[in-house]
């Protein structure tokens, strides 16, 4: 008997290369892709590391030397100095933003150089001189503008770079370092008209400059009780600041003048430049530099014994001070000081009490100790007279008794 063969739908057996097919791609996505060499490097490689090499890789080995020598500049810092502030700042070295873009724009400056265009190079060096604004990368700020500056092919921005290098100088206090750079910007603006990237004539906000850097040089000279050599670097600045066409910067220069004839114990003059820095103050709408001479001027006619003229003048900082409450509290020191020497001590016991509650609010401990010890002084000496009073009126009824 034949028996029919049942027929199949599928096929008997398993299709090989499907399978074989899925297996191998199953596997590769269980397969770990392997990295390049340079990939592996690049992971395995510190930040400061993947930077070097890439900027060898694309050719550009003056930017890396630059780069490298700033690394080794930041090592020596902070190794020699072991002030807080240095100690806790990040190094260089670990600073991905810093490091890149310090990477970017040396080796852009780079490209640039090799192809001529001088003005490029300036601009790339003078972007990093303006993005390393922070006070603890002013290292790198003078850096870069330095190496704008030095730039022989330059023009208007080698020079305003020595703009920024005096006002960085002047505020770190290195003087006679920000009295050279802003005078070779002066000389090389001399007849140029250029003006700085915010629109000012350069050759003006260097002299502006000079003007502060004077000041700061009298002061060293005053404060050696040099009046001679102070009064004549104080002059010199008021006659910069006048050049600089800048009147804060001339009113800020009477005012310093003044006040180094005032020291000087010339109160006549003194005075005759107080009245000058008033007078700008005044046009200019200057609130704070008003106060200020109002303040000084007042010392000066005090001195002089005209305390009349001194309380008035005081009396004018007060009202000119009701939103500037330091100089409010200050204020109130002066008219306490003056009625305390005309030994009016209840009166400047009050304009000291009102100087101690107004500088509670301050975060100033000091000013708030000075009018601290005022107010207890000013009473103290009250409460003498009142018992010496008392206790010459007790003699005085006993005597009569007798």
């Amino acid at each position: 008997m034949n028996v029919p063969l049942k027929k199949h739908d599928g096929s008997f057996l398993p299709d090989i290369r499907q399978s074989s097919t899925q297996h191998r791609v199953k596997q590769q996505k269980e397969t770990p892709q392997i990295l390049s060499k340079e990939e592996t490097a690049r992971i395995t490689s510190s930040l400061k590391q993947n930077i070097c090499v890439e900027m060898l890789q694309e050719g550009f080995h003056r930017s890396y030397s630059e780069l490298f020598f700033l690394l080794l500049s930041d090592q020596s810092r902070r190794s020699a100095d072991f002030s807080l502030a240095v100690q806790l700042q990040t190094p260089l070295d670990q600073h991905q933003d810093k490091l890149e873009t310090i990477r970017r724009h040396l080796s852009s400056a780079e490209q640039a150089e090799r192809s001529g265009y001088w003005l490029e190079v300036c601009k790339q060096r003078m972007f990093l001189g303006r993005f390393f604004s922070a006070p603890e990368d002013r290292w790198l700020s003078l850096h870069f503008y330095h190496s704008c500056a030095d730039i022989k092919q330059g023009s208007r921005l080698t020079v305003e770079a020595r703009a920024c290098l005096a006002e960085i100088y002047l505020q770190q206090g290195k003087l006679e370092q920000a009295k050279q750079q802003a005078e070779l910007c002066i000389n090389q603006a001399e007849f140029s008209g250029w003006m700085d990237s915010g629109g000012q004539p350069l050759r003006l906000r260097a002299l502006r400059a000079l003007s502060t850097i004077y000041t700061g040089l009298a002061a060293a000279s005053l404060d050696a009780a040099d009046y001679g050599e102070g009064l004549k670097l104080l002059h010199q600045s008021c006659s910069i600041a006048t050049e600089s066409e800048d009147k804060h910067s001339e009113a800020g220069a009477s005012y310093q003048l003044g006040l180094g004839y005032q020291r000087a114990g010339d109160h006549t003059a003194a005075k005759q430049f107080f009245n000058r820095s008033m007078q700008m103050c005044g046009t200019l709408q200057d609130t704070e530099g008003l106060g200020k001479c109002y303040k000084a001027m007042a010392k000066s006619l005090h001195s002089e014994g005209n305390d009349a003229e001194a309380i008035r003048f005081l009396e004018k900082l007060v009202d000119i001070c009701v939103m500037m409450p330091r100089q409010l509290v200050e204020a109130f020191l002066s008219l306490g000081h003056v009625y305390f020497t005309q030994g009016q001590y209840e009166r400047a016991s009050e304009f000291f009490l009102k100087s101690y509650e107004l500088s509670c609010d301050l975060d100033d401990v000091a000013l708030l100790q000075e009018a601290q010890v005022w107010v207890g002084s000013a009473r103290a000496h009250s409460t003498v007279r009142e018992y010496l009073a008392d206790d010459v009126d007790r003699d005085r009824r006993s005597s009569g008794t007798e």
